[in-house]
């Protein structure tokens, strides 16, 4: 058991025997009453985002979740396969919890999994990927009708906004939060 006063951005707390993850939290004092730390949190599971309140120093539970890089093997019917680089155990981590993550992974990438008693809560993505255009329509300069800009498919099958002058097989840096481009490679 801990305090309110413990909870941290990216912390598991188990709150009516279900996990959550806190996205963001403030201690707010009201000029009367007591102290209350306001959060929002994220349903681990679902995906659903709430805010709760709680009174100051009041203990709840926190989930102990174990952070681990691991190595992206690749993707079979029953979801994506990963590899601890430590252990070299195979875990197989369901679509709906890889989500959008799998415009961004390609076969052999390292990617940090949280796991709780043996499960996979959550994927974290590096900040930037950099992945190959394997299609795109030549740019005219004299069009300007989609503000210079032109969708472009990238290897993982995701489509994306790209320059004008970005040509078939260059490699370019995405965005894994936005899914904007951001250069080239």
């Amino acid at each position: 058991m801990a305090s309110t006063n413990d909870i941290k951005n990216g912390t598991v707390l188990v709150l009516d025997g279900q996990l959550w993850q806190v996205l963001w939290f403030q201690h707010h004092k009201p000029g009367k009453g007591n102290t209350v730390v306001r959060t929002k949190i994220k349903h681990v599971v679902t995906g659903k985002i709430v805010d709760r309140t709680f009174q100051a120093d009041t203990k709840i539970e926190m989930a102990q979740v174990d952070k681990r890089d691991m190595q992206y093997l690749y993707e079979d019917p029953n979801g994506f396969i990963f590899m601890d680089t430590d252990t070299y155990d195979q875990v197989v981590i369901p679509a709906e919890t890889v989500g959008e993550a799998k415009d961004y992974m390609l076969d052999g990438m390292m990617i940090n999994v949280a796991l709780h008693e043996g499960t996979a809560l959550y994927i974290e993505l590096p900040t930037f990927v950099e992945l190959e255009i394997t299609y795109t329509e030549p740019g005219l300069q004299g069009d300007r009708s989609s503000a210079g800009t032109k969708p472009a498919t990238l290897e993982t099958g995701k489509v994306v906004q790209v320059p004008l002058f970005i040509t078939q097989g260059e490699k370019v840096k995405i965005d894994t939060r936005s899914g904007d481009y951001l250069g080239r490679a």
